[in-house]
């Protein structure tokens, strides 16, 4: 599968090391299978007055054997692995977690239940219609020496 990671720079070895803490599926190397999607992220770089570099990589096919843990919604199950995240609680160990990014509307939800402004039930059933999009994020660094191979990348 080819997937996607967007940056301002060139990742031809990703390392988890240089991830950032407390994201949505913890600390790891996020990539998507929707270019469109990692386009439209990288344009945050832009803004910055940064380059806007699209990493382009090959999923090897047999990385669904690793431990993954998968949401295919914005359920109640993914509020509170994303809200354990966020704030740095321990969290069963995966190779990989597969499901939906917060986008703008989900990220304002988000928001407001992460400090408490709107209660789990509101913000639950604000999730409800919304329709998850993707992202992966790879959590073990041998699983991603394993399974993800750089093919190439494109200034934006």
């Amino acid at each position: 599968m080819i997937v996607y990671h967007a940056s301002n720079v060139v990742v031809m070895h990703p390392d988890i090391t240089y991830s950032r803490d407390a994201l949505d599926f913890g600390k790891g190397f996020y990539v998507t299978a929707l270019r469109e999607q990692a386009v439209n992220y990288a344009e945050k770089f832009r803004f910055k007055s940064q380059p806007a570099i699209l990493n382009v990589y090959e999923l090897s096919d047999n990385w669904r054997q690793g431990h993954i843990l998968r949401f295919e919604s914005y359920d109640e199950a993914w509020l509170d692995f994303v809200m354990a995240n966020r704030r740095r609680q321990p969290v069963d160990t995966y190779d990989a977690v597969k499901g939906g990014v917060a986008n703008d509307k989900v990220f304002r939800t988000l928001d407001l239940y992460f400090t408490g402004d709107i209660p789990k039930e509101t913000a639950l059933q604000r999730l409800l219609y919304e329709k998850p999009n993707h992202q992966i994020c790879l959590l073990d660094q041998t699983f991603i020496d394993s399974h993800l191979s750089f093919l190439k990348h494109e200034v934006l």
